[in-house]
């Protein structure tokens, strides 16, 4: 009898976009432009950099396990109770918490077959039965995940503005949806991108609803630029959030990771920023684009996914620019073989892709 079971060693693992030091040492490169991961290029908040130095010293003693500083933050900015805050090792981490909390028995999970990968892989190495439903037009198909809602249901994921597309759903299509999802069902809705979406008009910050079943997740790590700190929270009905915090891990996220969300969270001028200059240099890669007739997926978020005909061209196309010092992200593990997605960068790093594209082409 084998010591693994069979879901997990079936399990493709995620596999991260290349760091920018491996690729140096592979191809001897001086200059390596990362747009693979959909980070923050302007960096984090420098706020929070040099307010770290604080709390250094404080380093041998363990996070606060409940997080009350960070938690009653986002609890007052976001008009809740801090009963209501969750927060975790990224938001990946609250998603796994959340497999382990709510899922028993034979409960069944609905998703979207080609959405964010990360929770791809806790989905099937939960062990629990997946219905993956088929994007429609590179969105989720809302309607058909409804029709694969049984008895059995007991999670439903989506990823609003999805990755690795960048589509989102709008306010019709989302309340619609719920009318058909029983309240005994939980809709985990990750809004990692929350921040560069939520000036569109018909986009459905889930904030302004309060339904009992929801568990919005968000994160530090995309438009506030703190990746490395891996800090993401969650908002939740107050006896989802009691048991959340029964299974999460004690000591997470780490001490200098709280700390730096506070501080950042206060960093309005680097927010502000972040997003005013990754709306216009998305529009220059757009038009660039265009011009060059390259498909893409319109985006509502900080990255640009690209469509080629076949999945040896997209591969090449990949490949080539990796040669030349560009790190792109070729999306085969997302089910998307014809597909490269391309993090926005800042003007310096969009002028060496723009330059290394027009060569390549």
């Amino acid at each position: 009898m084998s010591l693994v079971p069979k879901h997990i060693k079936d399990l493709m693992p995620y596999k991260a976009g290349k760091p920018i030091e491996e690729v140096q040492r592979e191809l001897n490169l001086d200059y390596i432009v990362k747009l693979a991961s959909n980070e923050n290029p302007m960096g984090p908040s420098k706020k929070a950099i040099n307010h770290i130095a604080e709390i250094l010293n404080d380093t041998h003693r363990y996070p606060d396990s409940n997080g009350y500083e960070l938690r009653n933050k986002l609890a007052k900015k976001f008009n809740l109770s801090i009963n209501n805050v969750v927060i975790g090792g990224g938001s990946e981490g609250i998603m796994s918490v959340i497999m382990r909390t709510f899922l028993n028995d034979k409960d069944e999970i609905i998703a979207a077959e080609n959405s964010f990968i990360g929770f791809r892989v806790l989905a099937n190495a939960s062990g629990f039965k997946v219905n993956w439903v088929p994007t429609k037009n590179h969105k989720h198909n809302l309607d058909a995940m409804t029709k694969k809602i049984n008895d059995n249901t007991k999670v439903i994921y989506l990823a609003n503005p999805d990755n690795p597309t960048g589509t989102y759903f709008s306010k019709e299509e989302f309340e619609k949806f719920m009318k058909y999802v029983p309240s005994r069902v939980i809709v985990l809705l990750d809004e990692a991108y929350f921040e560069y979406a939520c000036h569109i008009h018909d986009y459905p910050d889930s904030m302004h609803y309060r339904f009992d079943n929801v568990i919005t997740l968000r994160t530090f790590s995309k438009a506030q630029g703190l990746a490395g700190f891996r800090v993401g929270y969650g908002f939740a009905e107050e006896k989802l959030v009691e048991n959340l915090m029964k299974v999460k891990l004690p000591f997470e996220p780490s001490s200098l990771g709280q700390y730096a969300a506070c501080v950042a969270m206060d960093d309005f001028e680097h927010l502000e920023n972040s997003i005013k200059i990754n709306n216009s240099e998305k529009q220059r890669l757009i038009d660039f684009f265009e011009l060059k007739k390259i498909s893409y997926i319109p985006s509502v978020t900080n990255f640009i996914t690209l469509e080629f005909n076949t999945e040896n061209e997209a591969f090449l196309f990949c490949e080539n620019l990796l040669k030349r010092g560009v790190i792109l992200r070729h999306l085969i593990g997302f089910g998307l073989s014809k597909c490269i997605r391309i993090t926005v960068g800042i003007p310096e790093e969009n002028d060496f892709l723009i330059k290394n594209i027009e060569e390549l082409l």
